[in-house]
Order: C-alpha cells, then sequence, then structure tokens
C-alpha cells in the first residue's frame, strides 16, 4: 500500500509571495515541494538550523535567487514557512527572524492537530 503524501500548509504569507514569483519560479518551487512530499531531496536545498531544528531551504536559481523555508520532519504536514527573493550572498537577519517566528507557528499549527 502506498503510504498517503503529506498536505503541504502554508504558514503566514507564504503561499501569498510563492503566487508572487514569476511562473517559473513558482513552478520550481511546486516541483521541489513536490519532491519533499514523495520523500526525496529536493535538487539543491541546505539544513538551516538557525531558523528552527528540521528546518531546511530550498534554493531556486530561476530568474535570479529565491529561497523557500520549509521544515518536513513534522507529523501531519509539510510547513513552508517562508519565501523570498535573495539578494545578497547571506540570508537576511529579518528573514531568519521570520522564519524563525512561523516555525513556531507550524508547531502550534502541528499541536492543534494532535
Amino acid at each position: 500500500m502506498r503510504e498517503a503524501l503529506k498536505p503541504v500548509e502554508w504558514v503566514g504569507d507564504s503561499l501569498e509571495r510563492v503566487r508572487a514569483l514569476s511562473r517559473p519560479a513558482r513552478q520550481q518551487v511546486g516541483y521541489e515541494l513536490e519532491l519533499v512530499q514523495h520523500h526525496l531531496e529536493p535538487s539543491d536545498w541546505k539544513p538551516m538550523p538557525t531558523v528552527g531544528p528540521g528546518v531546511n531551504e530550498i534554493r531556486i536559481h530561476v530568474e535570479g535567487e529565491h529561497r523557500v523555508f520549509y521544515v518536513a520532519r513534522l507529523r501531519h504536514a509539510i510547513y513552508v514557512l517562508h519565501a523570498f527573493r535573495k539578494k545578497s550572498r547571506k540570508t537576511a537577519k529579518a528573514d531568519i527572524d521570520l522564519g524563525k517566528a512561523r516555525f513556531q507557528e507550524a508547531l502550534r499549527m502541528e499541536a492543534l492537530k494532535k
């Protein structure tokens, strides 16, 4: 029997932020999240322990640089915490802080599903 795919839950305005990306970048985000749903690794990613335990960053290299923070380790869903255009080599503190706050929100959302 095939395992059911975990749903993708959007925290805060992360869905609106992804929708604001160019179509090719949006399509790449969707493809990468689908890989995660199938328990595969995204094409280009790195762990982001500064945001929270189990948080990863998907790197999108389409029409500029974009990043998506997500956590898939929680039981009920894959939580997309934040999506943004990367403008410098170092991830901005504001993006890290927003990711941290949304990670806490994802933990609250997960606790309500028990």
